[in-house]
């Protein structure tokens, strides 16, 4: 949620996470309300949702192609 010290590249893409993740929770939420099958079907939601700056392919499928290159 907060990016490093010193980091400034860091902060857009931590906004626009901000952003995806309050379309889902409101911000009075406490995330410490949240079971953990709440927090693993949110965290699915946003991670198969595709991305622009991925060439719309999912934050899922990028993982798994950047792995797979890594054998």
């Amino acid at each position: 949620w907060f990016c490093d010290p010193q980091a400034p590249w860091q902060k857009g893409s931590v906004e626009n996470l901000n952003g995806r993740a309050r379309r889902v929770l409101p911000r009075d939420t406490p995330l410490a309300s949240l079971s953990r099958p709440q927090m693993r079907e949110i965290s699915e939601r946003l991670n198969a949702t595709p991305r622009k700056c991925l060439q719309w392919r999912t934050p899922t499928e990028a993982f798994r192609e950047e792995m797979v290159k890594l054998r």
